[in-house]
């Protein structure tokens, strides 16, 4: 088997995470299922705003609203930029701030144990990683 070179491996990190962001962006508009359905977290945008309040204990329901749409903003920048590979450095330690929000959201309003059961942490340290790989196969940045 060919060793896997740093810049393909910083492509599988960017498509991974940048489909791993919109993945969570989906669920929150119902595309992976209904509430409910197997394998789906939210289902809706309604219940995505409820977890959300849930997270930020401090939020009213349209204070949670703003937190979620902001959320989701980044979420669909940061994942469309990591897959397509523009300005990877800034969309990488973008994606681990967001993603060390939410696991401290987690961490505080449920338990230390949630971060770590839906692998947040693991996305940041990734994300983390990739901020500093430099150039990375098929990317915009390349150009």
């Amino acid at each position: 088997m060919k060793n896997i070179s740093i810049p393909q491996a910083g492509l599988i990190l960017r498509v991974v995470l940048g489909i791993t962001m919109l993945s969570a962006v989906a669920d929150r508009f119902g595309l992976w299922g209904a509430p409910g359905s197997p394998g789906v977290a939210w289902g809706n945008w309604e219940n995505f705003i409820t977890y959300t309040q849930t997270l930020n204990v401090f939020a009213s329901k349209s204070v949670a609203g703003i937190l979620g749409a902001l959320a989701t903003f980044f979420e669909i920048l940061f994942g469309i930029s990591l897959i397509i590979g523009f300005k990877t450095r800034i969309s990488a330690l973008g994606t681990s701030a967001l993603l060390l929000l939410f696991a401290i959201a987690m961490a505080t309003s449920s338990t230390i144990k949630a971060p770590f059961d839906y692998s947040v942490l693991t996305s940041a340290a990734a994300a983390l990683l990739l901020s500093v790989i430099g150039k990375t196969s098929f990317a915009v940045d390349n150009k």
